[in-house]
């Protein structure tokens, strides 16, 4: 195989109506589903070779169950260049909003940060080349295809990434479960950052540093903590809330 494997119904749409080159479609024999039939014919009409192949043999292939019958074979992920998505949101004449994920392991917190980010309107995600999770099938499948989107960026080290953000006129704030500041009360405009942290520990002291603002979701009962990827969830919606009240005015 040249190239790497994903699954699912949504990523491997995305997939085939995106930019990524794909070489072998893989369709389990039995399925009949309208939504693979449409992906059988998307690949077709970009000259993808298509295999049928039964449900175990595609378990095996995706080293999952979770195939939902379709496999798309494609070169690997292409990260974003940061610069260029700097540039990009300059040029587009309104403030960016980017999220920074500091140390996310789980493919599938990783996946649903990322397509929250894609329906909160963000320009990007940007990662840790190291000690974090990449975009692999699992996360791209987690991710319902939104990581053929949304611009992905990783970069070697997070506080600096930070630094350079804040001198491009970004104001970072950070999610911290601790902290005394409200999450309700921060009101969001100008360029943004959200930095979410990693499960259990949250962000890394040195990256907190770089913080403008650090601000906790309230809890009303339960548990004493959220998921990571729910957290990152809410407080996406709630700066593209304040995004929203401030272009209405």
């Amino acid at each position: 195989m040249k190239g790497e494997l994903i699954f699912g119904v949504n990523p491997v749409k995305e997939s085939l109506q995106g930019t990524r080159a794909a070489y072998n479609l893989y369709v389990q024999i039995s399925a009949s589903d309208h939504r693979v039939e449409k992906i059988i014919k998307l690949a077709e009409e970009r000259g993808v070779a298509i295999h049928r192949r039964d449900k175990n043999d595609l378990t095996k292939m995706c080293a999952s169950s979770h195939h939902q019958g379709i496999a798309l074979e494609v070169e690997p992920f292409r990260y974003a260049d940061l610069d260029e998505l700097l540039a990009s949101v300059t040029q587009s004449g309104t403030p960016g909003f980017l999220l920074v994920l500091d140390g996310i392991q789980d493919p599938h917190n990783l996946g649903a940060l990322i397509r929250s980010a894609a329906c909160a309107g963000a320009n990007g995600v940007i990662i840790p080349k190291d000690r974090a999770c990449g975009i692999t099938a699992a996360a791209e499948k987690s991710s319902a295809g939104a990581v053929e989107t949304i611009p992905v960026a990783q970069v070697t080290n997070i506080a600096q990434t930070l630094a350079t953000l804040k001198q491009s006129g970004y104001w970072i704030y950070g999610l911290d479960g601790e902290a005394r500041q409200s999450l309700y009360d921060v009101k969001f405009s100008g360029s943004t950052v959200l930095v979410a942290g990693s499960e259990g520990e949250g962000i890394r002291p040195l990256v907190r540093k770089q913080c403008d603002v650090v601000m906790s979701i309230p809890h009303y009962g339960g548990v004493g903590s959220l998921n990571a990827s729910v957290a990152g969830g809410i407080a996406m919606f709630e700066v593209a809330r304040g995004f929203q009240r401030t272009a209405e005015k």
